[in-house]
């Protein structure tokens, strides 16, 4: 609800120039790389909350 508030203040000017200057921060060799960063985080999360466990298990000496 609150993200649709957001994106009803925001014109398409303002995202426009949003992406120019996040562009302008990280270049475009760096965008795919900080996607790819946030997409393992956020499911990292998920598999942290829900309890799945893809991992090896711990070496205990």
């Amino acid at each position: 609800m609150n993200l649709s508030i957001l994106l009803g203040i925001l014109g398409p000017w303002q995202i426009v120039l949003i992406v120019a200057v996040i562009l302008l921060m990280f270049g475009g060799k760096k965008l795919p790389e900080l996607m790819k960063g946030i997409g393992q985080g956020i499911r990292e999360f998920k598999d942290a909350k829900d309890g799945n466990k893809d991992e090896l298990p711990d070496k205990k000496n």
